[in-house]
Order: structure tokens, then C-alpha cells, then sequence
């Protein structure tokens, strides 16, 4: 029996748990989560949310920084549209009981943080664990409403369109694609559930685990562009993947990230021999965009053979670091590094994803009452690089403004009668006992993109990577239909089919700009400022 609701939000992340919050008065609302409810990239993020607060700031000033970070790509009305509707966003969050840093000598003002890119202070953080306070804040919400239901450790397979119940018989009048929800796995059980809402919401956040080196969590799988790709979404600039300058370097952590925000309050970037090296790439130095201090690191470690650069705040007070960066200094401290008195080791590491699902300025995809939000979606904001903290701010701006054409939709649909959708069919599938098979190639693709789609690419390593992820794709589709779903082959065939977008985008931007960089077009061709657009039903074109 179907699992069924007015809304159904995969992800609980920012994107997520604030739609479910706005549409919680209009109907029920189902959240599935693959792990636990708080295992988000939201609640990972350290730095803040930028928006306009500042007294000698301006929306003016906050586009234009935007705009040049996404070097020609950003869709300039969607910039100023989320620009303009961020303060509103963020005094709705202190209202929900967000606790932000505050000014010591002036509790009711809030404490503005700098990043790289950023001409003024607009950061709002809640010290360096900015999403840690508001992930807790709204979990605390979304547990106070009777509507919000919380399906955790169950990973979404894939959606539910009307185009597959017509080839199943399901149902038999044609009409428009839309979605109808989702085959789940339970991971507790095993077994596989069907969700069915009038609403579905994609906010799964983004796909750093396709890469070997990433600072995201382990749940970063590319779960719903690869869902949303299978099922006739239109997918866009996914070749624009955000490499973080400043990932921690050490053998006991994998992913712990160093805030922007530390260089933003003064670090530089030293290499081994303590040489400050970023004003030989970037007139703005240690604050340049994301992409030019990836990039200058990337070319600094190639350079010297060091195994990382470092990043030195140890000439600021030490009390002021102490209380700045709470959060840093004592997951450092842990590993025997005291950042008040040395340089932290750091490398870049897979951050963001740029691209993904095409949506509308209210979220909507292509796909009829299929929603995208957060990382997962493409809204025309970031361009071909984001700026920082920009992404918790796109969240909460487009969660609203979905949260409001949603509730329309379904007043809408609430006239249609649940289709008739058959159970989840193993078709005779077996436990495997090759669970090697999944490993291997699980780590393959993260070496293959790591190796050949990295910081810097070349045409012909993208080919070799294109080739390789085509051979690989085959063997885990072979292996899919063959053995009993587990979430390891879920994730897997995931990550390979967003490797394989990624690969494509890239081979169709033959330019180098923002987050792209080639060695065989190392120019930006301004005949090329526009979107790459792949679906499953083409390969990729000029949008």
C-alpha cells in the first residue's frame, strides 16, 4: 500500500525542512531522508548566509559582486531577484529562532562576516557553525507541526512520472509529464515503499561524493539530478563544479572544511617555505573568487610538490580567533594543530555543484509538480561560480517562493484521483554476493573524476573519462536489474550517472570560464555565455 500525502520533500536540509514549514498549514507533508534527519549539507556549513544588512551596503552592490563571480553566465533577474528577497528570508529565520552571532558591544545588531568576492560585510553567521543553528532551529519547528512526518535512513530510487505508469498500463489516458512521487528504500527493512503526493519537492542537496576528495558528507550522492535526469528533467551547467580553496589536510579527517570566512577575517595562503603566494594570481589576493584560489593552490602544490599549502591567521589575536571560530579552532586542537599560533595544512576539495536541475523563479522543473531546491537545483543564480555564501541564501528564498506556487498546485490537483501504481517489482532479482563488484566501482568513478574532471581538465582526458564511465554505467545497470537493491548500488549508479552529465557538459563547453578551466581552450569565448543543457533524452546543447 501506497505511502501517500499532500506534499512529499526528499532532503532535509535548509531547502527542505523550510518548505515543509510554509506548507505544513496546507496539507500533509512526508519527508524522506537517507540517514538522519540532521545529516545535511546544511548542517555542515560553517561560513553564513550573505544578504544585505550592512549599513554602507546596498542590493546593488550585492549583485554586482554575484554577477562577477559567475564571470557571464548568471541570469542577471534571478540574481536580483534573490538578492532583493534575502533580508525578508533571514528575519523570518531569526523569527523561527535562528540564534545568529551578534555585535559584543550591541546585541541587537548582528555580527557582518567577509568573504572572498564580497566588496562589503554581509555574512550572518551563527559563529563558524552557521548551519549546525539553523538546522537545529527549523528540526525543532517542523517537530511542533502535526502535519510534518519524518521518514528517515530512506533513499529515494526513483521518481514516479506518469509516462512510466502509461508504459505499465497503470493508466490510459495520455496527457502532459508529470510526477506523482517516488519508490523509496527503507534501508532498515530493505524493502521498498511507494510515495505518492500531489507535490514532490527535490532537495538533496549536491553530488561532492563523485569526487575523491570532497569535503561534503557521505549522503552528497547526486541523488536527485541523477533522479530527477532519469526521469525526463532537464539537468543544466553541471560542468560547474566548485572545488573549496581550503580543505583541512590531515590524515585522521576526511572532509573538514576551513571557512572562507577565515580568510575573509585576515588568513593568507603561505606555501611549506611560508611564502604568500596569492598576489601573483589575483589583485584581491587571499580574497579572489573560489575558482582562482582553487586553481592558484592547485598550480602552487604542481609547482613545489608539497602535498598542501597552508593557511595562517596566527598574526590576528588569539582571543578574537578563539571566539570567531570556535568550531575550527578546537576540531584543529584535536588533531595538534593550534591555529592561534600555526598555519593550518589545506588542499582544495570537491565543494559545490554549481549546476542541476533546470527550475523556474518559483522552483518548478519541467516535470509537472516536480519542485527543486537547494544544491540539487539550477536556478541561474550561481553562474559559472558561486559566490559565497550565496547557496543557503538561494535556499531559503526559493523554498518560500516554491512553498507559495505549491500550495496553488495543489489546490489544483486535489481534483485528481490517486493513480493506480503498481508495487515496486524486484523481477526476480537475487541478494548478490559480489559486493566487491559495487565497491570497486564506486571508487573507480571517484579516482576517474578526481584524476580526469578535476580543477583543470583537457579534452582528451574527458574523453578517456566519458569512455570509461560509459563501460562502467553498463556493468552497474547490468548489476541493477540483476541483484536486490541496496543503498551502496543506489548511490553508485547515481554518482555514475552525474559523473556522466558532468563529463558531457564539460566536453560541450569548449571555452575555459569560472569553474571550468581546459588546457585546450584556455580563453573564455564570450560566443559560449550561455547555459550547457543535458536531458536523457538528448545530448548536451546550448541552452
Amino acid at each position: 500500500m501506497a505511502v501517500t500525502s499532500d506534499f512529499l520533500v526528499i532532503g532535509s536540509g535548509i531547502a527542505g525542512l523550510s518548505f515543509a514549514l510554509k506548507v505544513a498549514g496546507s496539507g500533509t507533508v512526508n519527508v524522506v531522508t537517507k540517514k538522519e534527519r540532521s545529516d545535511t549539507n546544511t548542517n555542515l556549513a560553517q561560513g553564513g548566509i550573505a544578504a544585505v544588512l550592512g549599513d554602507d551596503d546596498s542590493l546593488d552592490l550585492h549583485v554586482s559582486d554575484t554577477l562577477a563571480s559567475g564571470d557571464g553566465l548568471c541570469h542577471e533577474d534571478v540574481v536580483r531577484l534573490v538578492v532583493e528577497e534575502g533580508p525578508p528570508r533571514i528575519r523570518e529565520l531569526i523569527e523561527l529562532g535562528v540564534q545568529f552571532t551578534a555585535e559584543e558591544n550591541d546585541a541587537g545588531k548582528l555580527q557582518l562576516g567577509r568573504e572572498g568576492g564580497h566588496s562589503r560585510r554581509r555574512i550572518i553567521h551563527a559563529q563558524d557553525m552557521t548551519g549546525r543553528a539553523v538546522e537545529k532551529a527549523l528540526l525543532a519547528r517542523a517537530a511542533e507541526s502535526p502535519n510534518i512526518v519524518f521518514y528517515e535512513n530512506h533513499l529515494a530510487i526513483d521518481l514516479i512520472t506518469q509516462t512510466k505508469l502509461l508504459r505499465r498500463g497503470a493508466v490510459t489516458t495520455v496527457s502532459s509529464e508529470r510526477c506523482w512521487g517516488a519508490y523509496v528504500l527503507d534501508k532498515a527493512t530493505g524493502k521498498v515503499k511507494t510515495f505518492l503526493a500531489r507535490v514532490v519537492l527535490l532537495c538533496t542537496g549536491g553530488s561532492g561524493k563523485v569526487y575523491l576528495y570532497t569535503n561534503n558528507p557521505d549522503v552528497a550522492t547526486g541523488d536527485g539530478v541523477a533522479a530527477g535526469y532519469r526521469a525526463g528533467a532537464l539537468v543544466t551547467n553541471m560542468e560547474f563544479v566548485q572545488f573549496h580553496p581550503t580543505c583541512l589536510f590531515h590524515p585522521k579527517v576526511k572532509n573538514f572544511l576551513i571557512s572562507e570566512a577565515v580568510r575573509g577575517e585576515g588568513a593568507r595562503l603561505i606555501d611549506a617555505r611560508g611564502r604568500a603566494f596569492m598576489a601573483e594570481y589575483h589583485p584581491l589576493k587571499d580574497l579572489a573568487f573560489r575558482d582562482v584560489v582553487a586553481r592558484a593552490i592547485d598550480a602552487e602544490m604542481k609547482k613545489t610538490g608539497d602535498d598542501c599549502v597552508f593557511l595562517d591567521i596566527t598574526h590576528r589575536d588569539p582571543d578574537f580567533v578563539r571566539n570567531r571560530f570556535p568550531n575550527i579552532h578546537a576540531a584543529c586542537l584535536e588533531l595538534g594543530i593550534d591555529i592561534t599560533r600555526e598555519p593550518i595544512p589545506v588542499v582544495p576539495a570537491a565543494h559545490y555543484q554549481c549546476g542541476g536541475l533546470a527550475t523556474d523563479q518559483n522552483g518548478r522543473t519541467n516535470l509537472r509538480y516536480l519542485y527543486a531546491v537547494g544544491e540539487v537545483a539550477f536556478t541561474g543564480l550561481h553562474g559559472a561560480n558561486r559566490l559565497a555564501s550565496n547557496s543557503l541564501l538561494e535556499a531559503v528564498v526559493y523554498a518560500h517562493r516554491a512553498a507559495m506556487a505549491a500550495k496553488e498546485d495543489l489546490v489544483r490537483r486535489m481534483k485528481k484521483n490517486w493513480p493506480e501504481v503498481p508495487d515496486w517489482d524486484p523481477l526476480g532479482a537475487e541478494d548478490s554476493d559480489e559486493a566487491i563488484v559495487v565497491a570497486h566501482n564506486w571508487d573507480e568513478i571517484r579516482r576517474l573524476m578526481w584524476n580526469y574532471v578535476g580543477i583543470v581538465r583537457s579534452t582528451s582526458r574527458l574523453k578517456k573519462a566519458r569512455r570509461r564511465i560509459q563501460m562502467i554505467s553498463e556493468e552497474i545497470e547490468e548489476y541493477y536489474w540483476n541483484y536486490t537493491i541496496t543503498s551502496d548500488l543506489v548511490e553508485l549508479r547515481n554518482i555514475c550517472a552525474v559523473a556522466g552529465i558532468i563529463i558531457d557538459s564539460a566536453l560541450a563547453r569548449k571555452e575555459s570560464r569560472g569553474l571550468h578551466y581546459t588546457l585546450d581552450f584556455q580563453e573564455k569565448d564570450e560566443r559560449l555565455a550561455h547555459d550547457t543543457v543535458v536531458s536523457l533524452a538528448s545530448r548536451p546543447a546550448a541552452a
